[in-house]
């Protein structure tokens, strides 16, 4: 794998809060995760948006009618 320069910067975080108060921390730039969760909600009926939990590695499935903010976390 080559070298981008990027050695000692951690992968951008995003914390997705869900209706309820729940939130999520799932890797990724917030932009590209409302990007995922926008494709989801445009595509077939209940849709889940997927991600990779970003302290726990575990794959989860958002319902992207349940989104209600996102937050980019500094690592």
């Amino acid at each position: 794998m080559p070298l981008t320069g990027d050695l000692g910067r951690a992968s951008p975080k995003t914390e997705v809060t869900v209706l309820g108060g729940g939130c999520y921390r799932v890797g990724g730039d917030p932009k590209d995760v409302e990007r995922r969760i926008l494709d989801a909600a445009r595509g077939s009926i209940m849709e889940l948006a997927w991600f990779v939990e970003a302290d726990t590695g575990e794959h989860i499935g958002i319902n992207p009618e349940c989104v209600v903010a996102l937050r980019a976390i500094d690592s």
